[in-house]
């Protein structure tokens, strides 16, 4: 049995040390666009949305050293997708529409910002009035 545990500590940490050559896309794309917001709100969405809603992602230290690398570089992907502040003004009138109805009602019942990514980002945090004021703003644009 000790054996046992021996080999799979060794194949552990053989495949912690092999997932680091596996490249992450931690890129920024140079494409920044106007505010979507007015002031307040626009504040709000960079405090609490940017990093995965952006093409200015601050990559913490530990987005650096994989698995964290892969997750976190996959949680951007994924958030650019779904809507990019960074190219709002690209979006034509019917995907804003969509985009705006989707984020009163992700930030409205609490979806967004993702609960994991607040331990390590407490000022991402939104308080009840930020939440409203941000559904707010998208309930109106």
């Amino acid at each position: 049995m000790k054996q046992v545990f021996k080999r799979l500590g060794l194949a552990l940490i053989v495949t912690l040390i092999g997932i680091q050559f596996i490249p992450a896309d931690k890129s920024n794309p140079p494409e920044r666009g106007a505010d979507a917001a007015p002031g307040e709100v626009q504040a709000l969405l960079r405090r609490a949305c940017f990093d995965c809603h952006s093409n200015e992602t601050v990559w913490p230290w530990y987005a650096q050293i994989a698995p964290g690398s892969l997750l976190i570089a996959r949680d951007v992907k994924k958030g650019r997708k779904e809507v990019n502040f960074s190219t709002w003004e690209k979006y034509d009138d019917k995907r804003k529409a969509r985009k705006l109805k989707e984020i009163a009602k992700q930030v409205g019942r609490g979806g967004m910002p993702l609960f994991y990514y607040l331990p390590l980002h407490p000022d991402a945090k939104l308080a009840p009035a930020e939440r409203e004021l941000i559904v707010n703003w998208a309930k109106q644009s």
